[in-house]
């Protein structure tokens, strides 16, 4: 059973390359993130590509893979987090004004049931968990967008 599509966008006032250079750094996701702690790229970036990943909510912190799906340079950059098979992506494009960024979460396939129980488990149920990244989606895009548009 698929899972809710989970998306936040934001308008920057700044050219698309100048975004996609900061998206498409993932060593930089745990300045957007605040879920994310540390994400190590294992290679250049290109479909297959593997991350590792720390994430943190509160006081629990867990260790993910993930694997880069979709890279379309200035346009998409998706990845597909192994331990619960969603796909997390960020879309680019340009408006008149600079460019539009949409970050959505993929779970067509829905989510492994063993994410599911521990989400239940250690926070709160999967219904608040799905608000809470989308505040976090929310969040990322203010940084991302903060920092492109400086300077």
């Amino acid at each position: 059973m698929a899972a809710p599509l989970l998306q936040a966008q934001v308008d920057i006032n700044a050219p698309v390359s100048k975004v996609w250079a900061l998206i498409s750094d993932l060593r930089r996701m745990r300045q957007w993130s605040p879920q994310c702690r540390w994400m190590m790229q294992l290679g250049p970036l290109r479909p297959g590509t593997r991350t590792v990943n720390l994430n943190r909510r509160k006081y629990l912190f867990w260790p993910t893979t993930s694997t880069v799906t979709e890279v379309i340079p200035e346009k998409k950059l998706a990845f597909k987090v192994n331990a619960n098979g969603t796909i997390w992506s960020y879309e680019l494009e340009p408006t008149d004004r600079g460019t539009r960024v949409i970050e959505t979460r993929h779970a067509e396939n829905g989510v492994k049931p063993v994410s599911n129980m521990t989400v239940n488990a250690l926070f709160g149920g999967v219904e608040k968990f799905e608000r809470e990244l989308v505040d976090g989606m929310n969040a990322t895009l203010a940084k991302i967008k903060a920092a492109a548009e400086q300077g």
